[in-house]
């Protein structure tokens, strides 16, 4: 098994090819850089359009408070026609009984 595996040529790394290197590495984290400021541009938009979306969330949010408001009063006055309504049929009918009890007393 290792007698099949290439061996790698040795270089020698002289202060110049150390130096290549070092402005190379200094490069691309310059590069990273420029990159990294792209992506904060993109996320300041982003936070924008989210601003946008919560303003919007909130005026959604008003409007159907002012609308369940609207169903709640007229729930409301349901029940109190419904209540009124009870009220009057049970009166009529506690009338009607003791009229027929009266009629037939007489």
């Amino acid at each position: 098994m290792v007698a099949s595996m290439a061996v790698m040529a040795r270089e020698a790394w002289t202060d110049e090819r150390l130096d290549d290197l070092k402005e190379n590495v200094n490069q691309r984290f310059d590069q990273v850089d420029k990159r990294f400021d792209q992506v904060d541009k993109k996320f300041d938009q982003v936070d924008k359009r989210f601003d946008q979306v919560d303003e919007r969330f909130n005026r959604i949010e008003a409007e159907m408070k002012a609308g369940f408001a609207q169903v709640n009063g007229r729930v409301d006055s349901m029940q109190r026609m419904m209540v009124v309504c009870f009220v009057t049929l049970f009166a009529s009918i506690w009338a009607a009984v003791i009229g027929a009890v009266l009629a037939a007393l007489l």
